[in-house]
C-alpha cells in the first residue's frame, strides 16, 4: 500500500523565479521517494531592480503578479496538498519586498516568505544531499544564485559550516561586487577547508546546471576543473549573442553564466578541488524536503 502527497515549492529568486511540484511516495518499510513532476521557470530578473535601484519596479511587480497567479491555478490543476514560496537576496534587499508580497498575496492569493541567507543555506542543505556524499570524503557545496552565493562544508557525511556571501550573478553584471567581498570569501574557504585534504565541490545552480548538460557527461561524473575552466575561456571569447545562437543558450542566461562560472571556478581553487560534481538539487527540492520533514 503506497500513499501519495502532492508538495509544489516557489523559488523566488534574483535571476529567475520557479514552481517546483513533487510526488512524494511513501510506502511502508521503504524509503520515502520525491518524484519531480514538473519544474516551471520564468525569467524575471528582480535584482537588476534590487541590487541596482533597491526596489522592485511596477513592471516587475506586475509581471511576478501574474507569474504567481499562473503558479496558484498550475497548483489548483495538479490537486497541490501544501505549496510554501520563499524569496531570496532581491527581495530581501528591496525596499519595497514586504509590499511587494502584500500585493501579490491580494492578487494571486500566494503566500510569500522572505527568508535570509543563513535559513537559505540551511533550506539548501536540507535537500537530499545525503545521497550525493560519501561518509569517508569532505565536500564543498557551493550554490550560486543571482544576489547571493550559499557555501557548506560536509565532511563525514556531517554539515560542519555553512555561509551566505552576496556574490551573485546579477551583483557581478552589475560590478556591484568589490574585491573585498571576493578576498573575504577566499579567507572562509581557505580557513575551513585548510584542515581536510581530496576536497570535492558540489554545485547547484542553473548556470552550473546548464554548463553539465553542455559537457554530455552521465549525470553520476564530476566535471574537472580543467574543463571548467575551458569552458569559461570558450564563453569569454564569445559575444552574448554568439552564446545564443552557436550555444543555444536562453538569453536570460547567455549573461549570468560567465560569472557563476568564475565563482565556481575560485571555489574550486581555493579549496583545492579538483572535481565538481552537480546533481539535480537546489533551493526548490530543499524547500519540498523542509516541509515534509517540518523544518519549516
Amino acid at each position: 500500500m503506497i500513499s501519495i502527497k502532492k508538495y509544489a515549492a516557489i523559488d523566488i529568486g534574483s535571476n529567475a523565479m520557479r514552481l517546483l511540484i513533487t510526488n512524494i511516495v511513501e510506502q511502508e518499510g521503504k524509503e520515502t521517494q520525491f518524484n519531480k513532476s514538473a519544474l516551471i521557470r520564468v525569467p524575471i530578473r528582480l535584482g537588476q531592480d534590487a541590487f541596482t535601484v533597491g526596489e522592485i519596479s511596477p513592471e516587475n511587480i506586475d509581471r511576478m503578479t501574474d507569474a504567481m497567479t499562473a503558479f496558484r491555478l498550475l497548483m489548483k490543476v495538479y490537486k497541490i496538498d501544501k505549496y510554501k514560496a520563499c524569496a531570496t537576496s532581491a527581495m530581501r534587499e528591496a525596499y519595497n519586498g514586504k509590499e511587494v508580497t502584500e500585493i501579490i498575496r491580494e492578487k494571486s492569493e500566494i503566500d510569500i516568505e522572505i527568508i535570509d541567507g543563513k535559513v537559505e543555506a540551511a533550506i539548501i542543505a536540507s535537500s537530499d544531499l545525503h545521497s550525493f556524499l560519501s561518509t569517508d570524503k569532505t565536500y564543498l557545496y557551493v550554490d550560486v544564485g543571482g544576489g547571493s552565493t550559499e557555501f557548506s562544508l560536509f565532511s563525514n557525511g556531517k554539515l560542519i559550516v555553512s555561509k551566505s556571501f552576496k556574490n551573485g550573478t546579477v551583483r557581478l553584471l552589475n560590478n556591484m561586487v568589490n574585491e573585498v567581498v571576493w578576498e573575504e570569501i577566499e579567507k572562509w574557504i581557505r580557513t575551513n577547508t585548510q584542515d581536510y585534504d581530496n576536497i570535492t565541490l558540489i554545485g547547484s545552480g542553473g548556470n552550473i546546471n546548464k554548463l553539465f548538460k553542455l559537457s554530455g557527461k552521465q549525470q553520476d561524473k564530476p566535471l574537472s576543473f580543467l574543463y571548467l575552466n575551458s569552458q569559461y575561456q570558450y564563453l569569454n571569447s564569445l559575444t552574448y549573442e554568439q552564446r545564443i545562437a552557436e550555444m543555444g543558450l536562453n538569453t536570460d542566461r547567455a549573461d549570468v553564466i560567465i560569472p557563476a562560472t568564475r565563482i565556481y571556478l575560485n571555489a574550486m581553487k581555493w579549496s583545492n578541488a579538483r572535481q565538481i560534481y552537480v546533481p539535480k538539487i537546489g533551493l526548490s527540492d530543499g524547500i519540498v524536503k523542509a516541509m515534509y520533514y517540518g523544518r519549516i
